[in-house]
């Protein structure tokens, strides 16, 4: 039980120093990045959604999706590259909406629902899919979001946005879903 209070610091701290290197690469003051909607890997799958829910540009302004409101933000599904499971920098501002959301709403629960596209094993991409969430976990931690106000739920392969086996329905399916 010591080992794992001693990961969950480590895991915390590598967290903070992921963060912190992600800061200076990129994005302004605010979070938000420059407008173009593609990031530090040249924007390799970014737009690829399908389902009308864009990285960093178009939604609501420069806000990303943010509600001025107090509303839910409206993006509430983030993508990720193949076999990996770091934030990528265009979600960083969804991310940082998401975070603002629920730190002025102590109240409101969400469930972060990681999933992957269907190669691999089905162990391997459960685990994958719960580092994915995860790594959203950590992000709004370290945002200041009090962890009771979310879960982590992992679908792996089993819940596909997309059915196909080309880049496109793969990538569509490399993906954290804000259930609130």
């Amino acid at each position: 039980m010591q080992f794992k209070s001693h990961a969950s610091i480590l895991a915390i701290a590598l967290s903070l120093a992921l963060v912190a290197g992600c800061s200076s690469t990129g994005g302004s003051r605010d979070g938000s990045m420059d407008g173009t909607g593609t990031g530090a890997n040249g924007g390799v799958g970014t737009g690829t959604a399908g389902s009308g829910q864009v990285s960093g540009s178009g939604i609501s302004g420069d806000r990303s999706g943010q509600q001025a409101d107090g509303r839910i933000p409206e993006v509430r599904t983030i993508y990720f590259d193949y076999d990996r499971d770091s934030i990528r920098p265009e979600f960083e501002s969804v991310l940082v909406s998401h975070a603002r959301y629920l730190r002025s709403n102590g109240s409101a629960r969400v469930v972060l629902q990681g999933h992957t596209d269907e190669r691999g094993t089905r162990e391997y991409n459960l685990a994958l899919g719960e580092r994915r969430a995860n790594a959203v976990k950590r992000f709004l931690e370290v945002q200041g979001v009090s962890p009771s106000q979310f879960e982590v739920v992992s679908y792996g392969e089993e819940r596909l946005a997309a059915r196909g086996a080309n880049e496109d329905a793969h990538a569509q399916n490399r993906r954290v879903v804000f259930a609130y």
